[in-house]
């Protein structure tokens, strides 16, 4: 929820005209978009940066239509996933590929009250790890940010960052282990 709750009021800042924090929103928005399509788009990693920039632009083209009782990253998912599909489609056509685009579901077929469990239970889980190992999960792996960025939005050096994603990763997987 952490992620949301800034992005919603860093858009609605920047509704309102605060321009320094419509920036702020278009530079986080931009590192969670990249996390999101990366994840769609393992087998085509180049796209990725080109699909973020179409969705931030369609985004800032988009902004007034934002109803603020609404989840931002809902909004912004399937802004995203229009644009995924878009290029899909151009892509399939360009290469003329053999595979069947059927397949393609499997890269929508979770629902989004399955996605909003898993975030919760995800949620749930990196709040019984302490901070040094929590946060650069959430910015490394969540939100796909940089070690050296995590660094320095978190204070830690980069070798600390590395060591509580390792750490606290290896702790979140004991966790699902004892629940098992």
């Amino acid at each position: 929820m952490e992620i949301e709750d800034r992005l919603r009021a860093l858009l609605l800042q920047g509704l309102d005209a605060d321009a320094a924090a419509y920036q702020r929103f278009l530079k986080e928005l931009s590192a969670h978009l990249r996390a999101f399509l990366r994840r769609r788009l393992a087998q085509w990693p180049d796209a990725v940066e080109d699909l973020v920039q179409e969705t931030l632009l369609a985004v800032h083209n988009q902004r007034h239509t934002y109803q603020p009782q609404m989840p931002v990253t809902a909004w912004v998912h399937a802004i995203a996933r229009y644009k995924l599909v878009d290029w899909l489609r151009s892509h399939a056509a360009k290469e003329a590929r053999n595979d069947p685009l059927d397949d393609a579901h499997e890269l929508f077929s979770s629902s989004d009250a399955e996605a909003a469990e898993a975030r919760r239970d995800l949620g749930q889980l990196l709040q019984t790890l302490p901070d040094r190992q929590r946060l650069p999960i959430v910015h490394v792996k969540l939100h796909g940010l940089s070690v050296v960025e995590t660094a320095q939005l978190t204070g830690l050096s980069e070798s600390a960052v590395k060591i509580g994603v390792h750490r606290g990763l290896k702790a979140l997987a004991a966790k699902i282990r004892g629940m098992a």
